[in-house]
């Protein structure tokens, strides 16, 4: 795939990731957007259901295989898919269940940490991280073998 064509697909999945952003609230039941807009600082309480938790393995799950994507596009290989999923999966493994904890266990004026745990999670934080490692791996290994040619 020419350089070119690559950074066109690139952006626009980065634009498929803005428009999950920019209607998550149309699509995704999710009362801490709320909660944290008006309600935190007059002292509310907070009502969850299992549709929050839901929505949020869901928008994890879609940031995850746009992610994957705009990966696959930079790169071309399956070793960094794999480590890649592995890395997501590892992720939602640690910090589902502590997102879930913390909601069931947490006392209101310590919602903060909760609500910053399920950022992570429904957000494409780790693509932040991935895209310049591998990246820069690339370049390293670029670099490696020119040198062991020498």
């Amino acid at each position: 795939m020419k350089g070119v064509v690559k950074i066109i697909i690139i952006l626009g999945l980065v634009g498929v990731l803005a428009l999950i952003r920019v209607y998550e609230y149309r699509f995704f039941y999710d009362p801490f957007m709320y909660f944290f807009e008006q309600a935190y600082q007059s002292g509310e309480t907070i009502d969850f259901s299992f549709e929050m938790f839901f929505n949020v393995f869901l928008r994890f799950s879609l940031n995850t295989l746009v992610s994957l994507l705009i990966l696959w596009v930079a790169f071309q290989s399956w070793g960094i898919i794999k480590f890649s999923g592995v890395i997501y999966l590892t992720f939602f493994i640690v910090l589902f269940p502590l997102f879930v904890y913390l909601m069931h266990h947490v006392q209101p004026q310590d919602y903060l940490a909760a609500f910053y745990v399920r950022r992570f999670l429904a957000h494409p934080l780790l693509i932040l991280i991935l895209l310049p490692a591998f990246y820069y791996y690339r370049l390293q290994a670029a670099a490696n073998q020119k040198l062991d040619r020498n």
